[in-house]
């Protein structure tokens, strides 16, 4: 049940939540999805129509959404997950709207293989049967700029501050309070907010969770950062590099890992020799921008494919720490990555070097690194692409179809990249909006 109509459903029933649909006097339901992509799609829907929804699901035009299907099979339906029932904050008190992630089938009951969050589901699932079980934990930074007389977004950066500066200097403190608030009211909890390192650059930390909530919780937040952004008067952007002389957005997975009867540092150090293996393949779905290689290699943002404890410039870093705060943290992906696609790579790679009892390789050892491995990540989105194409590993885990669009899209976002006379103001543009 909710706690005062302000957390997320402890129980996941379809009669408790039409009992507190009645109860709280909500009227609509806005049914949320990802497209491939990890694009934000949603249909609203009177709250009468929420039984309708959970037994026959709701139908949209799937032609209309990129990467989904063509105009002569269009036809698919949302079935929304009743656990995660969460009331938006922002909307009236009377006449109140809720608002639940979903699962997406076709007309004949089948799963659409471009449902990434029950891809994910399933990588849990089959993680669940090896008697693994992961928490994830996201750390993300986004830019605060400011808006033009008519609210239309510019370059131009909220503040001048740094790292862990406080106001004035740090004019986005009260932004990153108000979503702090709406996050814990919306039923999930941040741990830490702050400046970073660039003008109008912030950072947000959630609490752990499982994968699924990890990425349902990271689809709220970009939600819920925009919202109140916006009615701040400001636009924020998620864009790896929206600035070209400063510092990049992240998006940092912290990872753990439960099993029965096994060493914690022996699955550690083979969990992270797994994503290493395989984090060259699975890049383009980390790094899905063309604008998102402007930021690998600079500031902080790792460049080779390695790890170690203290360094916070590595792909992979293994903290000191101990208990529930035990993990490994992956640096390299960014906030324009479709998280359930990111989670489940990584997870389904961590598993690979679990049963292969791979070995860790040596740990960073400064500049004489690049000459002991010789491995770096991808240095563009094309060379990403033709990581992914060939590999055998991304094949087995994503839908054929699902990765065909996908590449066929990424591939038209680099020609155009290419042909561009200001590339990097070209990437910037393409999805400064949108992501």
């Amino acid at each position: 049940m909710y706690d005062g109509g302000r957390r997320r459903m402890m129980r996941n029933t379809q009669q408790e939540v039409m009992q507190f649909i009645k109860e709280q006097d909500v009227r609509f339901a806005r049914l949320v999805f990802c497209d491939i992509f990890g694009q934000i799609k949603n249909i609203s829907i009177s709250a009468s129509e929420l039984e309708r929804a959970f037994s026959s699901g709701i139908s949209f035009d799937a032609s209309s959404v990129k990467g989904f299907l063509s105009v002569e099979e269009s036809d698919l339906l949302l079935f929304p997950d009743p656990a995660t029932l969460s009331i938006l904050p922002w909307r009236p008190a009377q006449g109140r709207v809720v608002r639940f992630f979903c699962s997406i089938k076709r007309p004949d009951g089948t799963l659409f293989e471009g449902d990434t969050r029950s891809l994910l589901q399933e990588t849990v699932r089959k993680a669940s049967l090896q008697g693994y079980s992961f928490g994830v934990g996201p750390e993300c930074e986004f830019y605060l700029f400011k808006t033009d007389e008519e609210g239309k977004p510019t370059y131009q950066p909220l503040d001048d501050g740094t790292y862990l500066d406080v106001a004035p200097l740090d004019k986005g403190e009260n932004v990153r309070r108000e979503i702090c608030l709406t996050l814990e009211q919306m039923g999930f909890y941040t741990e830490r907010s702050h400046h970073e390192s660039g003008p109008g650059q912030n950072e947000i930390d959630f609490k752990y969770g499982t994968p699924v909530e990890a990425a349902d919780n990271f689809i709220t937040f970009k939600s819920v950062v925009k919202t109140i952004s916006d009615r701040s008067g400001l636009f924020a952007s998620f864009l790896p590099k929206p600035m070209q002389r400063e510092s990049g957005s992240g998006l940092h997975f912290n990872l753990s890992i439960k099993a029965e009867g096994e060493q914690y540092s022996k699955i550690e150090a083979a969990m992270s020799a797994g994503i290493l293996n395989r984090i060259q393949e699975i890049s383009l779905f980390l790094n899905p921008l063309a604008n998102s290689f402007e930021r690998l290699g600079s500031f902080e943002a790792p460049k080779y494919v390695g790890w170690g404890r203290a360094n916070r410039s590595l792909l992979i870093r293994i903290p000191y720490t101990s208990g529930e705060y035990r993990r490994i943290e992956v640096r390299s992906a960014d906030p324009a990555c479709n998280p359930y696609l990111a989670i489940t790579l990584l997870l389904t790679a961590a598993l690979e070097g679990i049963r292969g009892d791979l070995p860790l390789e040596e740990e960073y050892q400064g500049s004489a690194y690049q000459k002991q491995t010789g491995r770096m990540l991808p240095s563009s989105l094309e060379e990403a692409m033709e990581l992914a194409k060939h590999s055998d590993f991304v094949q087995s885990i994503l839908p054929e179809r699902l990765l065909t669009c996908f590449l066929e899209a990424k591939g038209a976002e680099w020609r155009s990249y290419e042909k561009a006379v200001d590339p990097f103001e070209a990437s910037r543009k393409a999805y400064f909006l949108t992501t």
